[in-house]
């Protein structure tokens, strides 16, 4: 697993660094699951925050104008809708083999969490590219693929030309 040191070294010192569980603890209880350890690492040390300019996180905390829990249930009710089901490998939800939908990049791509089927298996990443009907399923963890994203491999996401002089970030306001 990616080390959110992997991460700062590449991203910059994280500004935020949230401690208090109660955002995710109440956002886990609506949506029926618990997010993966690395995920919440890297949304509680940046917030919410655009990557490369191209790339969106956000945190769950309700006080944020950019919060996580408004953003999944946003996006779950898109995903849900009769028309954009097939877009995707697997339903959107909180249940084993469901689709979480947690980031957004300005360039028409969504990236989901998919639920584990069970208790033993890890986490994965899916990355949907709205524009077309393609996705792709990355056998990796989220900090793995963030990552990957950071040091410019193709992960359907393309920051290199986002990021020519590295990988950068800024608050969302």
């Amino acid at each position: 697993m990616a080390a959110l040191s992997e991460i700062q070294a590449l991203l910059g010192e994280p500004g935020f660094n949230w401690s208090d569980p109660a955002p995710w603890i109440e956002l886990e209880q609506e949506l029926g699951i618990e997010f993966p350890a690395d995920f919440r690492e890297i949304v509680n040390a940046y917030g919410s925050i655009k990557i490369n300019g191209q790339l969106y996180l956000d945190h769950p905390a309700r006080h944020l104008l950019h919060n996580l829990g408004r953003t999944i249930q946003e996006n779950l009710e898109l995903w849900r809708d009769e028309g954009m089901v097939e877009f995707l490998p697997s339903p959107v939800g909180g249940n084993p083999g469901e689709l979480v939908p947690v980031a957004t990049a300005r360039t028409g791509e969504a990236v989901f969490l998919q639920v584990p089927d069970g208790p033993s298996s890890p986490w994965r990443v899916v990355v949907q590219e709205f524009d077309s009907p393609a996705w792709t399923l990355y056998e990796m963890t989220f900090s793995e693929w963030l990552l990957a994203y950071l040091k410019g491999r193709d992960v359907t996401l393309c920051s290199r030309n986002f990021a020519p002089d590295g990988p950068f970030y800024e608050f969302l306001s």
